[in-house]
């Protein structure tokens, strides 16, 4: 696989806001990721696009035999083939101003090794040299990397046709596996949300997931961890299978977009300061294992699988050059991942106009940890986001819930006898009944327990939407959820990829957020510290809150981290005062916890003390 040429990729954002994100971007060179969960969204963007392109379209029904592995291999043939055909057609182009080519090497970072031969080009005179040097930069363009995201937990089994249940090989996770080992696509792929292990069992069927007999993975193994502990759990689970991981992915577990997978109290910089200095020990932990589950089957560890160096890559909040320099130069990551701020530049995610202008208008009160998701994972939301009043209208009509019609979350038999999705209108309406609650009243009026069922949301369709409106393919009045990360509270408008990809390179002539906005990880200690108070407040008894004594300690530990780097010299753009300031406030915060919370609570000890931080 190519040495990427940028130091950041766009991560998997929902199940449609980066579902064609290669196709606009890609053959800039810059690696994206699409999400896999909703197999009817991705039929209905590939037949469009086959259509937009006067191409035959042999539509997958959703009941015909594995219709979702079939689909997504389609998927993945479609955007690799019109990937290849982009990068064909730019290759064949001259170094002219303001062709996508040139554009191609203007957006590349200024210490890239093809940005100095193509400076060195638009000042040489036409001739033989000139020409020689353009067949040069012509041969080194490579498009970015395909890079496709399961949700590891999300693996319904479901039924099929006949209405029986399916066998476990068709769940949803592996069926998208297979969808993947058969395409054509080569790429890597994201697994997230933790170890699902009869689907690390499926990959070792598929020799795309493994080195071939000429040392080549056709589909590399990225894994999203918490910690150095996940990673090394995970890297042997998949090394007693014979699998390599080409890379692990850190996320910010509270300071990111999407669902928020908390550790317990570790914050990102410990994490990746643990990962980065125990990474010349992963070949001894991993290549023995790889080694003995290949001579079981009578194979060889081919020679360029020995000494590898794992990738380390960041993501979750970042949101300024400064912060991306030190996790590459400080934390020693290969790439930072920029997420919600690319929701606001329309060449590069799909989302209806109306949601970027909710996103572009929100502030910091706006954008709020949710009880939403129905997998009972805590989920980021934006308030006045379409999705948000539509569920509120359905409450008040006295009707909640939503009809499901992809039903990837049906996972809860308990009233019915048959797996519902908690935010279904049916499911609501049985556990309206069983709480005693049958005349839903309004949010207000409601119980606890009441509150609590009125809080799930739709995510499988209302996430696609977006991207649906965007293209055509859905009423523009369609309900719309989005997921953002805070960070979007510091970006005011809508950007061209041009100014972005300066804002993280830190070549734009100014800085497209505030220098007020506080370090990542001020904002990222904030939130921890509005975990752990609200597990303590859960806590009820002296017991359980020894259960947090783990939690306390890994904040301490953080704090002293934060507290060294603080004293460091700052990047540009990097506001380490900020962070000097949210150390102080969460030792303040840490002491009045233990004293009991008698006293009055400080001022500006939570979460918002860090959008009023100073520069």
């Amino acid at each position: 696989m190519c040495q990427p040429q940028h130091r950041f990729h766009v991560p998997v954002m929902g199940t449609g806001f980066t579902i064609d994100t290669p196709l606009r971007i890609g053959r800039f060179g810059i690696a994206s990721v699409m999400s896999l969960v909703d197999d009817h969204l991705i039929e209905r963007v590939r037949r469009h696009l086959l259509r937009q392109r006067g191409r035959a379209v042999s539509p997958i029904g959703a009941r015909e035999p594995d219709a979702r592995a079939r689909r997504i291999t389609a998927w993945l043939d479609l955007v690799a083939d019109l990937l290849e055909e982009q990068m064909a057609a730019l290759r064949a182009q001259p170094f002219a101003p303001g062709s996508e080519k040139s554009r191609y090497f203007e957006l590349l970072p200024e210490d890239a090794r093809p940005k100095a031969g193509y400076r060195r080009l638009l000042v040489l005179p036409a001739g033989a040299e000139r020409d020689a040097l353009a067949a040069e930069l012509t041969s080194v363009m490579a498009p970015g990397a395909i890079e496709v995201n399961i949700m590891t937990k999300l693996d319904r089994v479901g039924t099929g046709a006949d209405g029986r249940p399916r066998p476990p090989e068709e769940s949803d996770a592996k069926a998208a596996l297979r969808g993947i080992a058969r395409s054509r696509f080569t790429g890597s792929l994201v697994l997230s949300a933790g170890v699902n292990p009869g689907l690390f069992s499926a990959l070792e069927e598929w020799p795309s997931f493994a080195r071939d007999e000429e040392g080549r993975v056709r589909h590399g193994l990225i894994v999203k961890v918490s910690d150095l502990r996940s990673a090394v759990i995970q890297g042997k689970l998949l090394a007693r299978k014979g699998l390599e991981v080409r890379e692990f992915r850190v996320e910010s577990g509270l300071n990111c977009g999407g669902h928020a997978f908390a550790t317990e109290g570790e914050l990102l910089g410990p994490i990746l300061r643990e990962l980065h200095e125990s990474r010349d020990g992963f070949p001894g932990l991993f290549e023995p294992l790889i080694e003995r589950a290949l001579a079981a089957r009578g194979r060889a560890m081919h020679p360029s699988a020995r000494g590898r160096r794992i990738r380390i890559t960041a993501q979750g909040g970042v949101g300024t050059h400064g912060e991306a320099r030190r996790l590459l130069e400080d934390y020693g990551c290969d790439s930072t991942g920029w997420a919600t701020p690319f929701l606001l530049v329309p060449e590069v995610t799909r989302l209806d106009a109306r949601t970027r202008a909710v996103l572009v208008a929100s502030g910091p009160a706006d954008q709020y940890l949710s009880n939403a998701s129905p997998l009972g994972i805590p989920f980021h939301n934006l308030r006045g986001s379409s999705s948000e009043r539509w569920h509120a209208a359905r409450i008040a009509a006295g009707n909640p819930g939503s009809e499901c019609s992809n039903g990837y979350c049906k996972f809860h038999g308990d009233l019915t006898g048959e797996p519902l999705c908690v935010a279904s209108s049916a499911w609501q309406r049985a556990k309206l009944v069983a709480l005693g609650e049958a005349a839903p009243p309004s949010v207000t009026e409601a119980s606890p327990a009441a509150r609590a069922v009125y809080e799930k949301a739709c995510l499988c369709k209302h996430l696609g939407n977006g991207a649906l409106i965007e293209l055509g393919l859905a009423r523009e009045d369609a309900p719309v959820a989005v997921c953002p990360g805070p960070n979007i509270a510091w970006f005011d408008r809508t950007y061209t990829l041009e100014e972005l990809i300066d804002h993280i390179y830190g070549r734009g002539a100014t800085s497209l957020v505030p220098a007020a906005r506080p370090h990542f990880f001020a904002t990222e200690l904030a939130l921890y510290l509005d975990d752990y108070e609200r597990r303590r407040a859960a806590a009820a008894d002296p017991p359980a809150r020894r259960d947090l004594e783990a939690y306390r300690q890994n904040l301490q530990a953080g704090l002293v981290h934060l507290r060294a780097l603080a004293a460091k010299p700052a990047f540009p753009g990097e506001n380490l005062a900020s962070l000097s300031e949210a150390v102080e406030r969460a030792e303040e915060r840490l002491r009045w916890l233990e004293r009991g919370s008698a006293e009055e609570r400080p001022h500006e000890l939570g979460c918002e003390a860090v959008f009023t931080s100073t520069a």
